[in-house]
């Protein structure tokens, strides 16, 4: 592990946990987002023009999530163990996780998914981006990831949206002005 990557941490996690506040926030932002952004994505998919879009949308966010979080990840967590902060300092994090720390699959997910929607629509996407890295920074704040875990699984999710993009490239045509 890099003493930078601890030493992160360490800024990142001493900052809070000394107001009740600012651990519900970060609790907030690390276990409770996630969820509010998958509503945001069902959200955008059903206002776009046409059902053919709809779907695209839907299905190119489901292959990156895919590829990212269930093949990826899930494959280096198979092959390389990385304890997580609260276990290796040996304390109690915000939030209850378990199994290895790198990549963060939630960043995975959550950064392949801003970068699907910052494809559809630029001012949803910079949000996402935006929402994701403050998801990894509450993530860090809880306890259960160290900089490089997020950096990881931001780096791994935006790599898979990207391939799925370009693997998707010939099915976008068409969609323009069809319902």
């Amino acid at each position: 592990m890099f003493a930078l990557d601890r030493k992160v941490f360490q800024f990142i996690y001493a900052a809070g946990h000394h107001n009740a506040f600012w651990d519900v926030l970060g609790i907030f932002f690390a276990q409770y987002l996630p969820y509010l952004l998958v509503l945001a994505f069902l959200v955008l998919v059903y206002y776009q023009k046409g059902w053919r879009r709809k779907v695209y949308l839907f299905s190119e966010g489901a292959l990156a999530i895919i590829l990212a979080r269930g093949i990826v990840t899930t494959a280096i967590h198979y092959f390389y163990h990385e304890p997580r902060p609260f276990a290796f300092y040996g304390f109690t994090s915000l939030i209850s996780e378990s199994g290895s720390s790198f990549p963060s699959g939630h960043a995975a997910w959550f950064f392949a998914l801003a970068l699907v929607v910052w494809y559809a629509n630029r001012k949803w996407g910079w949000w996402f981006l935006a929402l994701a890295v403050l998801m990894g920074i509450a993530r860090i704040y809880a306890g259960v990831h160290w900089p490089m875990d997020i950096l990881g699984g931001a780096a791994l999710g935006l790599l898979s949206a990207l391939f799925i993009h370009w693997l998707l490239r010939g099915s976008r045509k068409g969609l323009e002005g069809n319902t």
